[in-house]
């Protein structure tokens, strides 16, 4: 007789409880505070359409396979589904974070989290990470040196992430063809020359030290190109220091050339000066001081020009004494 009352018991809460109903459905996406790249109402949507929908029964939710469907979801890392006791269901969703904006060299894009995971563009949010350009290949599965290259994005994106000062100065990053680096900060006009993506702490750190002992000094416009690339170094470049090279190169180059004509003149063997910029630099004093003096020269000339001297003789010239001829 217990038995019985037993099978009872178990089958009237087998009918109960197929007979009970979804009330609600509750959606949490964690991270939304920062980026909504998982669109609620699009999710129950979807949710509805899989038959997970108030009122339906709870029998017929099928919690597991709905997880499996949300997660195919690129932007979703993770996704637990459950009845609370109040027969809400309880939809937690976790967002995947964007890290860094990655731009191709034909010029597509996408996002990489901290897993290294390739997310898509998304129409509804674009996110404020650092942009890294030139990547050398569009393909979705990367292998060999493109994987390693995606890995450094990644590992330098995390360095930026970590500490508020390089968050709000480093605005993009640019991949050289050398597979090297180069930061582009958000104040001024600089180009900061990393090298590779080794030892990159120190590099900040450096680069933190040039910034607070030299630039903050100098302003921020005074300097055109920042070099950490090498141990213990900070190699600052002025603006207009490439130029003065560059004229200074073109000088030397003016001066060789004047050699080289004199020499075939048979002006002399006079060995041609070599290319280094200090002695560009003096070879230009040297040309700026000649003309210097040419021009002195004409001054004078002009200032206390010479006068008409009455006898048909060229003005300026002394005149000379003629020797009667012998007979």
């Amino acid at each position: 007789m217990l038995a019985a009352l037993v099978v009872v018991l178990l089958v009237a809460a087998v009918q109960k409880k197929n007979s009970l109903r979804c009330r609600e459905v509750h959606v949490e996406i964690e991270g939304a505070e920062e980026h909504v790249f998982v669109d609620e109402k699009h999710l129950l949507k979807q949710l509805e359409k899989m038959g997970a929908d108030s009122g339906a029964a709870i029998n017929s939710i099928k919690l597991r396979w709905l997880e499996t469907k949300i997660e195919r979801d690129a932007w979703i890392k993770n996704a637990e589904l459950y009845f609370d006791n109040n027969r809400v269901l309880q939809v937690k969703i976790e967002e995947r974070q964007p890290l860094a904006r990655v731009f191709t060299v034909s010029g597509s894009s996408f996002y990489i989290d901290s897993a290294g995971t390739r997310l898509p563009l998304s129409e509804r949010q674009s996110a404020r990470v650092p942009v890294f350009t030139s990547f050398p290949s569009d393909r979705t599965r990367l292998a060999g040196a493109d994987s390693v290259l995606l890995l450094e994005v990644k590992m330098i994106a995390q360095t930026i992430a970590r500490d508020s000062f390089w968050t709000d100065l480093v605005s993009q990053v640019d991949i050289t063809p050398q597979r090297t680096y180069q930061m582009i900060p958000q104040l001024g006009n600089q180009t900061i020359v990393l090298g590779t993506a080794d030892n990159l702490d120190d590099k900040l750190t450096r680069l933190y030290s040039f910034y607070r002992q030299v630039w903050a000094k100098a302003g921020f416009e005074k300097y055109e190109r920042i070099d950490v690339q090498y141990a213990g170094q900070v190699v600052a470049t002025r603006k207009g220091a490439a130029a003065a090279v560059a004229d200074s190169a073109k000088a030397l180059q003016q001066l060789n050339t004047s050699i080289a004509q004199a020499n075939s003149l048979g002006a002399g063997a006079i060995p041609a000066l070599p290319s280094v910029p200090g002695q560009a630099a003096t070879a230009k004093r040297d040309t700026a001081n000649a003309t210097g003096a040419a021009r002195r020269a004409a001054v004078r000339q002009t200032a206390n020009p010479p006068k008409p001297s009455g006898n048909n003789r060229p003005a300026g010239r002394r005149p000379r004494a003629v020797m009667p001829g012998r007979h």
